[in-house]
C-alpha cells in the first residue's frame, strides 16, 4: 500500500472515530430511559430520513439514486406477485418424510429379542404419549440411536387400517430426538443478547432476519417447489430480502439506496457467473439422497436450478454487508472533504473497501469448509484421495459455491464503490446525512 493510500485510509478511520465518540458524548449528556431513547431516535430518524430524500429529490444526482432504486423496487414487486406460488404449493403435501409427529418421553430401556429367523439382540424403548406408555422397537443394538430415559423424542403415529397387523403391534415409530426446545432456547437467547447488546438496532436486526425467513419459507420455497424458474426466483428473493435487511438496518437515505445499486448489480452478475460455473462444472444437483428424493417427489423442480438459487442466496449477506460499508465510505469521505471529485472518491473508498475484502472472502470460504466437514472426514478416513473427493459432486458443490461467491465480493467493492461514487459525487455535501451504516 502506498504512502498516499495509507493516509486515505487513516483519515476515514479518524472520522469514524471522532463521530463516534461524539455519538457517545451525546447520549453520555442526555442519559435518558430506554424507551424513550427508541421512540424518540425512531422519530428523529424518520424525519431526518424524510428530510434527506427532500434534499435528495431537489437535485439531478438524487433524483437519479430515487429513481433507480424505486425501478429496482417495482420490479421485486412485480416479481414477487408474478413468481408468488398458489396456495397449494404454500400448504405443501401433508404426509411429507411419514406425516406429522407427535411429542414424546423415553421412560425406560430394554434390551429384547429381535423378530425374525436371526437371533440377536434389539433396542426398545418405553415412550409416554399424550399420557399412555407405548414400546417401540428402534432395531439391532449395535445400529439403534443413542437415547437415555427422560429425553424428549418425536414419533409418528403408525396407522393401520382395523384388523390389520398382529395383535399387540407398536403404534408408534421412533423418528428422532425432539430439538424444539433447545432450539427455541438458543433463539430467545440470541435475541436477548441483541436487545442487550444494541437496544433498539437489535430490535430491528430480529425483525429483519424474521421477515427474511419468512419470506425464504413462504415465497422461495414453496415457489421453487412448484417448478418457478430458480434463478429468476431467488434473484427476486434475495432483493427483496435485500430492501427488507437495508432499510430496517440504515433507513431510508443516500447511503442504503447507493448499496441497493451495488447489491444488484452484484447479484445480477452473481447469478449469470454460477450459471457459467455450474455448466462447466456439469454440476446436475443429484449429491445427495435428499436431492433425488425430492426429484422423486416433485418432477417440476429443477435439481440444478436449486443449485444456482443456492449460491445466490447464499452470498446475499456478505454482499450486502460489503455493499453498505462501501457505500459508507463514500459518504463519509464526501462529508469529510466536500472537493473530492467521483474520481478521488472511488479511490480512497476502494482503499478501504480492499482491506476489508479480504477478512470477508475469508469468512465466506470458512463457511462453506465448515458446512461440509462432516463429509470430508468421511470421505478422508475411507482413504479417498483429493483428487476424487473434489470431483464428487457433493464436494465440488460448496467448492463452486465459494468460488462464485469470492468472486461476486470481489466485483462487489469496485461496483458498489463505483455507483456510490458517481452519485454522491454530485450531491452537495450538507444534503448528505450522517449515516449510521456499518462500518469498518
Amino acid at each position: 500500500m502506498g504512502t498516499d493510500e495509507a493516509f486515505d485510509a487513516e483519515e476515514f478511520y479518524a472520522e469514524m472515530d471522532r463521530r463516534a465518540r461524539e455519538r457517545r458524548e451525546r447520549a453520555r449528556r442526555r442519559r435518558p430511559s430506554w424507551p424513550s431513547v427508541g421512540s424518540r431516535r425512531g422519530a428523529g430518524r424518520r424525519r431526518a430520513a424524510i428530510a434527506e430524500a427532500r434534499h435528495l429529490a431537489a437535485t439531478r444526482a438524487g433524483r437519479i439514486l430515487i429513481g433507480a432504486c424505486a425501478a429496482i423496487a417495482a420490479v421485486t414487486a412485480v416479481g414477487l406477485v408474478w413468481l408468488w406460488p398458489s396456495a397449494e404449493a404454500r400448504r405443501g403435501p401433508s404426509q411429507a418424510f411419514g406425516g406429522a409427529t407427535v411429542p414424546g418421553r423415553v421412560i425406560a430401556l430394554r434390551d429384547v429379542q429381535c423378530a425374525g429367523p436371526i437371533p440377536q439382540r434389539c433396542r426398545q424403548i418405553v415412550v409416554e404419549v399424550r399420557g399412555r406408555r407405548w414400546p417401540i422397537t428402534l432395531g439391532p443394538v449395535s445400529a439403534s440411536p443413542v437415547l437415555d430415559a427422560g429425553e424428549a423424542i418425536r414419533v409418528a403415529p403408525i396407522r393401520l387400517p382395523p384388523g390389520a397387523g398382529p395383535a399387540g403391534a407398536e403404534r408408534y415409530a421412533f423418528v428422532d430426538v425432539d430439538r424444539n426446545g433447545g432450539l427455541l432456547a438458543m433463539g430467545v437467547a440470541l435475541a436477548v443478547l441483541a436487545l442487550i447488546t444494541l437496544w433498539w438496532r437489535g430490535a430491528l436486526a430480529i425483525l429483519g432476519v424474521g421477515l427474511s425467513i419468512l419470506l425464504l419459507t413462504t415465497f422461495l420455497v414453496p415457489a421453487l417447489l412448484q417448478g418457478r424458474p430458480a434463478v429468476l426466483t431467488a434473484l427476486v428473493a434475495a432483493l427483496a430480502v435485500m430492501f427488507i435487511t437495508l432499510v430496517l438496518t440504515n433507513g431510508v437515505g443516500a447511503q442504503t439506496m447507493a448499496a441497493t445499486l451495488g447489491v444488484t448489480a452484484t447479484l445480477v452478475l452473481l447469478a449469470a457467473l454460477a450459471a457459467a460455473c455450474v455448466a462447466a462444472a456439469d454440476l446436475d444437483g443429484r449429491s445427495n439422497e435428499l436431492s433425488l428424493l425430492l426429484s422423486q417427489q416433485n418432477r417440476d423442480v429443477s435439481l440444478r436450478g436449486i443449485v444456482l438459487a443456492g449460491m445466490v442466496i447464499g452470498a446475499l449477506g456478505v454482499l450486502a454487508d460489503t455493499a453498505v460499508t462501501q457505500a459508507s465510505a463514500v459518504m463519509a469521505l464526501r462529508r469529510t472533504d466536500p472537493r473530492l471529485s467521483a474520481r478521488g472518491l472511488y479511490r480512497r473508498a476502494f482503499v478501504i473497501g480492499r482491506d476489508h475484502l479480504s477478512a470477508t472472502i475469508h469468512t465466506l470460504v470458512l463457511a462453506y469448509a465448515g458446512a461440509t466437514l462432516p463429509l470430508l472426514l468421511v470421505m478422508r478416513s475411507s482413504g479417498v484421495n483429493a483428487a476424487d473427493a473434489l470431483n464428487a459432486q457433493d464436494i465440488a458443490e460448496p467448492v463452486v459455491a465459494t468460488i462464485v461467491g469470492c468472486a461476486a465480493l470481489i466485483a462487489a467493492v469496485p461496483l458498489t464503490t463505483g455507483l456510490a461514487a458517481l452519485l454522491i459525487a454530485r450531491v452537495p455535501a450538507e444534503l448528505i446525512g450522517d449515516g449510521h451504516g456499518h462500518h469498518h
